[in-house]
């Protein structure tokens, strides 16, 4: 009871202390009475219903709760119910944090937030094992370990999820359209490399950023810099954010500054009207004047979509693929002991042409959608040779019987396999040897696979591979080099 009385203590001194402030005289200025504003008094009531409830809880439930348990559940409770980026980070979710923002923590990888009651991912982290398992950003995570995760709180599901590097974690992915999938992943030390780059063709690079972390905007600098020196011939950089679910808000702007030369990058409103905050980017760019498209899709989240915000309204960059995800929001993380915090939202981010992307995301300035590409049976079509009396090819030998079509019972049937299809010529070819990709038609011969066993040099990727690797990827390609063939010289 002591502590309960504690709390009913401290409470009651809270409120006198807010009450004392309301006596404070007015301020005079230029002659006007300026009275300052009375903060909102602490709600007694509700104090007192607080107090009347932990005291029923801690005497009345079936098994014995510390008030330390009850009390940090209390935080934890306040915190989720503001919005679902705002929590309580005990000593272990304090840790990970930290950890994410070096590039370093365990776990599975994956980006997740609650959606009606379910764990919803965001996006999972490249080469990770969620990554590995085939998770999408959108899957749905209904059970840990066999519990349902309906009525979990994030951080209950988190701990969950955590565990020692090794040891396997069972969980069932709810996919749309699709059966659950029940799947094992095995927990490991997740250390990510926030930027990695890989050169399309001797004029064009991809430059991958999976999340924000302390030194991106470092190694996106220096990654630039090697491209100066080794692809002379570069046309056009690809920056792709895709599942990208962000990080540190200082290193995405750090990277659109690595790509603008002046101007607004993002500025932040919080509570108060007045407090708005703007970041500016620095004088001088990287690569000036160089084609740079971003590629976006829903799992582009925060960070990303801010950078993608700004490249887009500084008209530095063509935004390209899907609508991102719509996190428009800024978390403080706000310590309250030491080895324990909150993150809690503050402020809500605006691109420089004062865009709130809260819920919207930032539309793509060309859509590509993901797709495969098949063969497809063609539709016959009636041609010129097919009209009766067209006229003869003068490079060929008239033919008396030209014009004529063998009657139905003059006409040869096929045979059983030719009738099979339409890619019976396909089919039969398949059958008579497997082909070899030296054998293959090619409609371009730039992109041709040459033999490592010839000493000849492998262009870095082909079309072909590029298609069938990741279609968006290369429809993001054709446009940024349609950009490129138009792109001004300075």
């Amino acid at each position: 009871m002591k502590s309960v009385w504690r709390v009913a203590f401290c409470a009651l001194a809270l409120q006198q202390a807010v009450w004392a402030e309301e006596v404070q005289p007015a301020t005079v200025v230029d002659n006007k009475t300026v009275t300052a504003p009375i903060p909102p008094a602490l709600p007694l009531t509700d104090l007192r219903t607080f107090v009347d409830v932990f005291e029923r809880i801690r005497n009345s439930y079936v098994d014995p709760v510390e008030d330390k348990t009850l009390f940090e559940n209390a935080i934890k409770g306040m915190l989720s119910a503001l919005d679902p980026h705002s929590a309580y980070l005990d000593k272990n979710d304090y840790q990970d944090l930290k950890a994410q923002t070096t590039g370093e923590f365990g776990g599975i990888g994956v980006e997740i937030g609650m959606d009606e009651g379910y764990l919803r991912v965001i996006s999972p982290i490249d080469d990770t094992p969620a990554s590995k398992a085939g998770i999408l950003a959108g899957d749905y995570i209904t059970k840990l370990e066999g519990k349902v995760v309906k009525g979990m709180t994030m951080n209950e599901a988190i701990e969950i999820m955590r565990g020692n590097i090794g040891s396997p974690l069972k969980l069932t992915i709810q996919r749309k359209g699709e059966e659950a999938k029940d799947l094992t992943l095995i927990r490991s030390k997740i250390e990510v490399s926030s930027v990695k780059s890989r050169q399309l063709t001797p004029e064009y690079t991809v430059i991958r950023i999976s999340q924000f972390q302390t030194h991106t905007g470092r190694d996106l600098t220096t990654t630039l810099n090697k491209l100066k020196e080794t692809q002379p011939t570069l046309k056009g950089i690809i920056l792709d954010l895709r599942n990208n679910p962000g990080g540190i808000l200082g290193s995405a702007i750090s990277v659109v500054d690595a790509f603008i030369d002046k101007g607004l990058v993002v500025y932040t409103k919080a509570r108060n009207e007045d407090s708005i905050e703007k970041f500016e980017a620095t004088e001088g760019e990287v690569l000036p004047h160089m084609p740079l498209l971003v590629l976006v899709n829903s799992g582009s989240a925060s960070a990303s979509e801010i950078v993608a915000g700004a490249l887009q309204d500084q008209k530095r960059a063509i935004i390209a693929g899907t609508t991102t995800f719509g996190k428009g929001s800024v978390q403080t993380v706000l310590q309250i002991s030491e080895d324990k915090a909150i993150k809690l939202t503050t402020a809500r981010y605006y691109t420089p042409n004062g865009r709130s992307i809260q819920a919207e995301g930032i539309k793509p300035d060309v859509v590509i959608e993901p797709a495969k590409l098949e063969l497809l049976k063609s539709i016959e079509n009636y041609k010129e040779a097919d009209l009766k009396g067209h006229l003869v090819n003068p490079n060929e030998q008239a033919d008396a019987t030209n014009n004529f079509k063998p009657s139905e019972e003059n006409a040869t049937a096929p045979s059983a396999e030719e009738a099979q299809s339409d890619t019976s010529s396909i089919k039969k070819s398949s059958k008579s040897k497997k082909a070899k990709k030296s054998d293959l038609p090619s409609d371009n011969k730039s992109s041709t696979v040459t033999d490592k066993t010839e000493g000849k040099n492998m262009p870095a990727l082909t079309e072909k591979d590029l298609i069938d690797d990741d279609y968006v990827l290369f429809a993001a390609l054709n446009v940024l080099k349609g950009a490129a063939f138009w792109q001004p010289k300075p």
